[in-house]
């Protein structure tokens, strides 16, 4: 059964995949030439963020420890290989750190193909990531699941069904290189701090965020430097992760600034107050997949601070 408007977007990106995307990475796990598989995991993880809530409403919310180390751990092993890996691919494919072209050329060179690899793989971990929001709301942490956070899994989600469909290769690797050194610190981090005895421990859990913050700036302007220089790599590509880091920008500034810098503030003209302004009591943010470790105190508007990670 066809669906008008619909059948017509699926036949319109189906025929600009037989012509301009990537054969190497055709009919791969969760790209499958189509992106219906990965509509369907958003539409279904959409649905989950809505009726997850409701359904724990009456319920205990679950512990899930053990499975919460090996899912952290395990992401923190992934992001190592994925790191390591897309630097060494794209050294022995001759890439520049300024300008890493994607043309026919660059197609059909054999050295390519492990940079392809390891590019499916960082895209895959996207729709892996999405176990987080689900740990948020089986462990009863609504306050963490957020717009901003929400709309950063979705959109990386289907962005990452894209780019490997389309260009999984060129000035692509810088972005995922660098997004892929910042999850190793952050889950390493929330692996650890599932462990009661090492959560006091954790001292560098504070530079988190500003990690976070310095990877969009510096991917923001590894990206914009690419419309100044003579760089042959498609430039739709180029638009898409302006605009994401723009957006990314925007949504973690206003974050950063309500969570940070204003409660700093508060805390310097009401130094003794334990209390928001109103009424509510400050409290200790619980990590981004619902780790009892605390991060920050609250919104000086009386409104849980969560930290936020990409």
């Amino acid at each position: 059964m066809r669906i008008p408007l619909l059948s017509d977007i699926l036949d319109v990106i189906h025929e600009n995949s037989e012509k301009y995307g990537d054969s190497r990475m055709k009919y791969r796990f969760m790209l499958f030439d189509t992106p219906v598989p990965v509509w369907i995991l958003t539409a279904l993880y959409l649905a989950f963020v809505w009726a997850g809530p409701k359904y724990m409403k009456n319920r205990q919310a679950y512990s899930l420890r053990t499975f919460m180390v090996i899912y952290n751990i395990g992401l923190v092993f992934m992001s190592i290989y994925m790191f390591v890996e897309i630097l060494l691919s794209t050294t022995a494919a001759g890439y520049q750190w300024m300008c890493s072209p994607y043309n026919e050329k660059t197609k059909n060179d054999p050295r390519e193909l492990r940079v392809v690899n390891v590019l499916w793989w960082y895209g895959l971990s996207k729709a892996i990531e999405l176990m987080d929001t689900v740990l948020m709301i089986l462990r009863k942490k609504q306050s963490q699941v957020t717009f901003l956070h929400v709309f950063h899994h979705a959109t990386m989600l289907n962005i990452w069904w894209w780019v490997p469909t389309f260009i999984p290769g060129g000035q692509t690797w810088f972005g995922a290189c660098l997004n892929c050194a910042v999850h190793v610190v952050m889950y390493l981090y929330y692996g650890l701090a599932v462990i009661p005895q090492l959560r006091d421990k954790l001292w560098w859990k504070r530079y988190i965020t500003t990690f976070q913050l310095v990877q969009f700036i510096i991917t923001f302007t590894h990206t914009v430097q690419t419309f100044y220089i003579d760089c042959d790599f498609p430039m739709w590509g180029i638009y898409l992760l302006s605009y994401y880091m723009v957006i990314m920008l925007i949504l973690f500034g206003n974050f950063y600034i309500q969570s940070y810098i204003k409660t700093r503030k508060s805390r310097d003209v009401h130094p003794k107050k334990e209390s928001a302004k109103n009424g509510f009591t400050e409290t200790s943010l619980n990590d981004t997949n619902g780790n009892q470790n605390h991060i920050s105190n609250g919104h000086s508007n009386g409104v849980t601070k969560r930290h936020y990670y990409s």
